[in-house]
């Protein structure tokens, strides 16, 4: 029971939180230059998350042949430019990574 009680308390924080800055953006005038530097937060975060998932590869900084996730992530990254499709994206950079593990 305490599980879902944390899980509720915690959906409840975050929501709030959320809902806090979306309603005060509804009501306040955010400055043009405030709008253009939220508008590359999504890239940033993402960007933290993956590229170590990416280039680190048993603790250390891998850019080699050798590392099938970076395969995988150019591969990814050479269809989701070539396509703009974010599902056949995703699908084609997990086949690429199964493929490339088991070679």
């Amino acid at each position: 029971m305490n599980i879902w009680l944390v899980m509720l308390i915690g959906g409840l924080l975050t929501f709030g939180m959320r809902f806090s800055l979306i309603y005060l953006f509804g009501r306040f005038e955010v400055p043009e230059t405030m709008r253009k530097a939220l508008h590359y937060v999504p890239p940033a975060v993402l960007s933290a998350i993956i590229f170590p998932e990416l280039l680190y590869s048993s603790g250390n900084f891998d850019l080699g042949l050798g590392n099938t996730r970076m395969l995988a992530g150019v591969v990814a990254v050479l269809v989701a430019w070539y396509t703009k499709n974010t599902l056949l994206t995703i699908l084609t950079g997990m086949a690429a990574l199964v493929i490339l593990q088991l070679i």
